[in-house]
C-alpha cells in the first residue's frame, strides 16, 4: 500500500530535521570537548545551546511517534515500514551515545541516519531487477550463504610439516645403492674394507600460490558473514591448487616438483592367481618395503576405493565392504586416503612422512585493499589470498606410483 502524499511529505521533513538536529548535536559535542580541553569547563552559552538541541531532539522523537502511529494504521499494524522508522529512532533518540550525552550533557556522540529510509521515501519498493530486497515492503528472510561443493583436502596432512625463512630448501642426498657397502668380515689384524659414500646437493625453490577477487565495499560492510565466506573461499582455493601441486606438479616454470613425477613406477614383483586391484596395492607396498621404505598408506580416487569395497567373493559376499557398519578405509593394515585429486585408476603408495616434507615460507595471508586500479572510484575492494611454500621429496624411492588394471 503506497504512502499518502501528506504522510510522505511529513516523513521527508522529519528525516531532514533529524539530520539537521544530529549535525547540531555533533557540533556542540565537539565544541564541548574543545572547551573542556582548553578551558577546563564548558561555557554557559554552550550549555544553553546543548540543552536547546537536545530538547529539539526530544520533540523530533514525539513527531516520530506520531508518524509511526499513522503508518501502523495505514498498514494494519504489521507493515515493515514501522521497522524501518523504528530503526531511524534507534539511530538517533535511542542511540546509546546520545542517551549518555542527554544524561550527562557532556561528551560527544556520533549519529548516522540509515540511508535505507530514503529508499522507502522514494515509494514502496517491490521485488524485481535493480531493487534491493532490504528496501522492499517485504523484508527478506536472509538465509546462510549456500556454498558450492568442496573436496576434502588431505595430502598436506600425510606429509611431514616444516617451515623456512629462506627462498629455497637445500638438502644432501646419498646417491649410492643402499645395498652397496664395503662392509665385510675380516680376520684379525687385516686391513678393513672401505665404503665410499657419494652425495648430491639438491635444491627446491619456494613457490607462490595466489589469487584474488573483487567485491563491493558496501556489500562487505552490510553483510559481515559474506566477508568471512569470501575469506574462506580464497583460502580453500589455495589449498585446492596446493594439493594438485603436491601430487602432480612437474617442477617447470613456477610449479612445485610434486611426488608422483619423482616416484618409482610400480613394478609387479610376481603374478598372483586371479589378480585384483587389491593384489596390485599389496605388491606396491612390497615394492616400497624392498626399497627399505615400508609404506605407511595409500592415496586413491574415491571411485577406485568404492570398487574395492564392492569386491565380492564367488558367493556374492563382500570381501572388504560392510554395508551395515562403519568401515575405516584400510587395506593390508595401511590407511587409505581418498581424494578426487588422484587420477581415477591410479594410486600412490609410500612412506609419506619419511619420504617428503612441506616447508611453509609464508602461511596463508588474506589482504583487503581499496588501492587497486579504479577501486577507489568504484567503491570496490580487492581481496587477495597468497601463500609461499616448498616441497622437498627427500626419498623418491619411498613412493610407488602406478595404475590399477581392474
Amino acid at each position: 500500500m503506497p504512502l499518502d502524499s501528506t504522510t510522505e511529505t511529513e516523513l521527508r521533513a522529519l528525516v531532514a530535521d533529524f539530520k539537521t538536529a544530529g549535525d547540531e548535536v555533533r557540533r556542540l559535542a565537539e565544541k564541548h570537548a574543545t572547551e573542556m580541553k582548553n578551558l577546563g569547563a564548558v561555557t554557559e552559552e554552550t550549555k544553553t545551546a546543548a540543552d536547546k538541541a537536545l530538547s529539539e531532539m526530544n520533540a523530533l522523537g514525539l513527531r516520530l511517534t506520531d508518524v509511526e502511529q499513522k503508518m501502523v494504521k495505514m498498514f494494519g499494524g504489521r507493515g515493515p515500514d514501522q521497522q524501518v522508522l523504528k530503526s531511524l529512532g534507534q539511530h538517533v533518540v535511542e542511540n546509546e551515545q546520545v542517551k549518555a550525552l542527554m544524561a550527562s550533557k557532556s561528551g560527544q556522540a556520533r549519529i548516522s541516519i540509515d540511508v535505507e529510509v530514503r529508499d522507502l521515501l522514494s515509494g514502496p519498493s517491490t521485488w524485481g531487477p535493480g531493487v534491493s530486497p532490504s528496501s522492499s515492503l517485504v523484508i527478506a528472510d536472509r538465509q546462510p550463504i549456500v556454498q558450492p561443493p568442496m573436496r576434502t583436502l588431505v595430502v598436506r596432512d600425510l606429509l611431514m610439516p616444516g617451515s623456512t625463512t629462506s627462498n629455497a630448501i637445500e638438502y644432501p642426498v646419498e646417491t649410492d645403492n643402499p645395498a652397496a657397502t664395503g662392509a665385510s668380515v675380516v680376520s684379525e689384524a687385516a686391513i678393513k674394507p672401505q665404503t665410499n659414500l657419494t652425495f648430491d646437493l639438491r635444491s627446491v625453490p619456494v613457490r607462490t600460490i595466489a589469487h584474488f577477487t573483487k567485491a563491493s565495499r558496501q556489500i562487505l560492510d552490510d553483510a559481515p558473514q559474506l566477508q568471512t565466506y569470501v575469506d574462506g573461499r580464497l583460502r580453500y582455493g589455495l589449498g585446492f591448487v596446493e594439493e594438485n601441486e603436491f601430487l602432480f606438479g612437474d617442477g617447470t616454470g613456477q610449479h612445485i616438483f610434486g611426488i608422483t613425477p619423482q616416484a618409482s613406477a610400480y613394478s609387479q614383483a610376481f603374478s598372483a592367481a586371479n589378480m585384483t586391484n587389491i593384489d596390485v596395492l599389496r605388491e606396491a607396498a612390497l615394492q616400497a618395503t624392498l626399497a627399505f621404505f615400508p609404506a605407511t598408506g595409500y592415496v586413491l580416487h574415491p571411485t577406485d576405493w568404492a570398487k574395492i569395497e564392492l569386491t565380492k567373493d564367488t558367493q556374492g559376499r563382500y570381501i572388504i565392504g560392510q554395508p551395515q557398519g562403519l568401515l575405516t578405509p584400510t587395506l593390508w593394515n595401511l590407511p587409505v586416503v581418498q581424494t578426487p585429486a588422484m587420477l581415477i585408476a591410479h594410486f600412490l603408495a609410500g612412506s609419506f612422512r619419511l619420504g617428503a616434507q612441506i616447508f611453509d615460507r609464508m602461511g596463508i595471508e588474506v589482504l583487503i585493499s581499496t588501492e587497486d586500479v579504479d577501486n577507489f572510484q568504484r567503491n570496490m575492494v580487492t581481496i587477495r589470498a597468497e601463500e609461499r611454500l616448498a616441497l622437498a621429496v627427500y626419498r623418491p624411492a619411498a613412493f610407488i606410483y602406478g595404475t590399477l588394471p581392474f
